[in-house]
């Protein structure tokens, strides 16, 4: 069986060219029933920091989901497909409100995605501490 493991610290030139790609991704987070709750989403993977960044509203579900797994972060995993390539990224999600966390999740949306984000003085930025990555770049 072929094995897609990729070290989420120095992935391969294939993987992270992908994730520097414009693409629309996936976040799956748990909700407090336990099923899986999947939605569309914009992430820029920063492999030196080990992140993975959404920016999003503090009111969405997805960040009460993260929210409600507490201090110990919630387990979720982010992905993208185009084709036969693909890319998935696990990790533990925590809800960040400073500013400055805040503005660096919004500068690497708008270089990722050649964009900049609207004004929305709720935003937040789910960041994800990364402890596997996977896939097919």
């Amino acid at each position: 069986m072929a094995t897609y493991s990729v070290d989420p610290g120095s992935p391969g030139e294939a993987y992270l060219a992908f994730w520097r790609e414009r693409h629309l991704c996936t976040l799956t987070t748990i909700r407090p029933d336990g099923s899986p709750h999947v939605v569309p989403v914009g992430v820029t993977y920063d492999p030196g920091a080990r992140l993975a960044r959404i920016i999003t509203n503090g009111a969405s579900a997805k960040v009460s989901h993260v929210r409600a797994a507490g201090s110990g972060g919630a387990r979720v995993a982010v992905c993208q497909v185009d084709g036969r390539r693909w890319a998935t990224l696990e990790g533990r999600a925590y809800v960040r409100t400073e500013r400055e966390r805040v503005a660096e999740a919004e500068r690497r949306y708008a270089e990722r995605y050649g964009r900049i984000p609207s004004p929305n003085p709720s935003r937040v930025v789910i960041e994800i501490e990364l402890e596997r990555a996977l896939g097919r770049g």
